[in-house]
């Protein structure tokens, strides 16, 4: 059973993971090598190695070793959790870009990027239309004299403000909408998905919306590009066909532009330089894990990786609740499948195969928020029984089903269960709004608004029924 256990990284992942060590009676020591968070933290500790112990077949014990002020340390683990994440190593792909070193100006990548005084009467082009590159063209665009922002295949472009000005994550991820879309065949779940996105502004018209429709890329979170394009502030681009000295051009259009600074949001790549390939293998842009943690093929499951996930919605609780999971299967109080089940599993998995229901998850390292943490909760049985809870907790379960997918429905039971969940999920929106409702305003009731409400519990109760019978 591992006691003492060696976390690298202390992200967010790392944090949740030292946090679950904790609760379950092991003694983590995290491994980061700047200089950001404390507790029982190794600051500006690089991890060289780590590599099995000679009788790891008996003991899966690790050694790890380290750089701390150009000492370096050795030290035995009965576990490791890897939590570096995916966003490790910026991807800078020069040679897609023809001419790039005939320029003149200055282009950096997006992770060397920290305030828009830079940018102060410049003519900006920002390469890539992920959340990064699209903040970073917004906030140039306050300061710039022109921005581009250059795109190969679109993005949808969500608000946070969402439907009646709710967070948008508190109405898109209940498990009813994650039902509804799951049951739906994918081109219909895929229209939907359009129609919802192009509630707030057509994004054909502003020269945004995916090339690629039918598999699901990452939202991006941005509640000001619209209007920076709709007063010409940021200007939407194909990609780049050629960069010339002191500008660029772009495919189909052949007018050259000027430009002075090009920042490449490419994205990251992602490996495990401490690791030898024989434990994790990183291909693709994913590694053979199963269920994204384990390695499917160590003779011991000692060795987990945390955060290593794209899931479409938050990542702090998906990483807590991978976190939680091998926790205990390190413990030894939960077990994993025989190795050759978990490699059948994986490689079926990277086959990306559509299942012509639901949205289509094909891209490496995607998956379904809801689905997926569900799936991690049953084996440590702490996924809510809406079932059960309906017949001895009706207002909770149809709170559950329909409302928000908070956190807090990941601790009503089981290990880890929280006494005040309940609570906290019944009162969650009027958290949410406390901090918006400075100025109280009277509202006169409508009778007819009254009735509509009643109607419609009818109608959800109804649903509740047909689904779980």
């Amino acid at each position: 059973m591992a006691q003492r256990v060696a976390v690298v990284g202390a992200g967010v992942s790392g944090l949740a993971s030292v946090k679950c060590c904790l609760e379950e009676g092991l003694e983590p020591t995290c491994f980061e090598r700047s200089d950001d968070l404390g507790g029982l933290w190794r600051f500006t500790t690089k991890v060289c190695s780590i590599t099995k112990c000679p009788d790891f077949t008996v003991s899966g014990q690790w050694e790890v070793v380290t750089l701390h002020e150009g000492k370096h340390e050795s030290a035995i683990f009965d576990a490791v959790m890897v939590c570096t994440g995916f966003l490790t190593d910026p991807y800078l792909p020069l040679d897609s870009f023809p001419g790039i070193n005939a320029f003149k100006g200055q282009y950096f990548h997006s992770r060397q990027y920290k305030h828009p005084d830079i940018f102060k009467d410049k003519r900006v082009l920002v390469v890539g239309m992920g959340n990064s590159g699209t903040d970073i063209a917004v906030e140039a665009s306050h300061l710039a004299k022109k921005v581009f922002l250059s795109t190969t295949g679109g993005a949808w472009v969500l608000s946070r403000v969402f439907d009646s000005g709710y967070p948008w994550d508190m109405v898109f991820m209940t498990r009813f909408q994650n039902l509804l879309r799951n049951s739906l065949p994918t081109p219909i779940a895929t229209w939907w998905i359009a129609r919802k996105m192009d509630n707030r502004f057509s994004h054909a018209n502003y020269g945004l919306i995916p090339e690629d429709r039918a598999q699901l890329k990452e939202f991006v979170l941005n509640d000001e590009l619209p209007g920076r394009i709709i007063t010409g502030k940021v200007f939407i681009r194909p990609s780049i066909k050629e960069v010339k000295e002191y500008a660029v051009i772009f495919n189909n259009t052949p007018k050259e532009e000027p430009i002075d600074i090009i920042v490449f949001a490419t994205g990251y790549t992602f490996a495990f330089p401490f690791l030898d390939e024989s434990v994790v293998k990183v291909e693709d842009g994913q590694a053979s894990l199963y269920k994204y943690i384990f390695p499917a093929h160590l003779q011991k499951p000692t060795l987990a990786v945390i955060g290593l996930i794209k899931p479409l919605g938050s990542m702090i609780p998906t990483g807590e609740t991978q976190a939680r999971w091998a926790v205990r299967v390190l413990k030894g109080v939960n077990k994993l499948p025989p190795p050759s089940v978990m490699i059948e599993e994986v490689n079926a998995r990277k086959e990306n195969k559509p299942s012509w229901f639901g949205l289509c998850y094909c891209k490496a390292l995607q998956s379904d928020y809801i689905t997926y943490i569900d799936e991690l909760l049953t084996y440590i049985n702490a996924k809510p029984n809406l079932f059960s809870m309906l017949l001895t907790d009706p207002r909770l379960a149809l709170t559950v089903f329909f409302g928000p997918c908070s956190p807090y429905q990941f601790r009503l039971t089981g290990p880890g269960k929280w006494e005040g969940a309940r609570n906290a999920i019944m009162t969650q929106w009027d958290r949410t709004f406390k901090v918006t409702k400075s100025r109280i305003v009277r509202e006169s009731p409508s009778p007819f608004e009254s009735l509509l409400k009643f109607f419609s519990f009818l109608v959800l109760l109804m649903a509740v029924f047909l689904i779980f019978l």
